[in-house]
């Protein structure tokens, strides 16, 4: 499974990478925004503290295929490997997906809402497919959603693989994992919570305890 983070924020990278082995991260054009920092500032910032394999995600702003795809030349030139383009599947979506695939230009189909729309971007040649977990649940099941997007593509035989995005907790992560999902985009917040249960440590804390009042020191040299 491939661990994601969803956020422009450098600091959180770095930390969260040193305990976690994250895969890359993913970006859109909100998130940009909310780093305060001019665009192409930012997403340098992201891309210099990722190593080369490490996956930068990066969503097109424009919504006519013209500009979708001058976008997405831009994006994947970003750097010399591993810039993959975020899509929104509409059905310009779709065509600049398609062309993308035909140029060679690795995609990812964000802003799925349905399965069959994500099938749609697979045919097309989508490497990643972005259901909105959270977003769907205020319409259906989220969860159900992804699922199903995964299990029709493992039924077909397709490589594309599902990135369950859009959590509002953990227990939706954890359900989208069951589910069989090759990778998740979390928000620091999210994996944070997962990484830092304040149970764990407080037991951390009781064993330490008992060994420095035992032994009178706090490790076994």
């Amino acid at each position: 499974m491939e661990l994601v983070l969803d956020t422009a924020d450098v600091e959180a990278i770095r930390d969260l990478s040193t305990s976690c082995k994250v895969a890359g991260v993913t970006t859109n054009p909100k998130i940009i925004v909310a780093s305060g920092k001019q665009p192409m500032d930012a997403v340098r910032d992201v891309i210099a503290c990722l190593d080369d394999d490490q996956k930068f995600f990066m969503q097109v702003v424009a919504t006519d295929f013209e500009g979708m795809m001058e976008d997405a030349r831009l994006i994947s030139g970003l750097r010399p490997k591993n810039a993959i383009v975020k899509i929104p599947v509409t059905k310009v979506g779709l065509q600049a997906i398609k062309a993308c695939t035909e140029e060679g230009i690795r995609t990812l189909g964000t802003v799925v809402y349905t399965a069959e729309q994500g099938m749609l971007a697979a045919v097309n040649g989508a490497e990643y497919l972005a259901p909105y977990v959270n977003r769907i649940s205020m319409y259906g099941d989220g969860t159900e959603t992804a699922a199903r997007l995964a299990a029709m593509l493992d039924v077909q035989g397709m490589d594309t693989k599902v990135m369950g995005a859009s959590f509002h907790n953990v227990g939706q992560v954890r359900d989208l994992i069951e589910a069989g999902c090759k990778a998740v985009t979390l928000p620091p917040n999210i994996l944070s919570t997962i990484i830092d249960n304040p149970t764990v440590t407080d037991v951390v804390d009781d064993f330490s305890a008992v060994w420095h009042e035992a032994y009178g020191t706090d490790s076994i040299a």
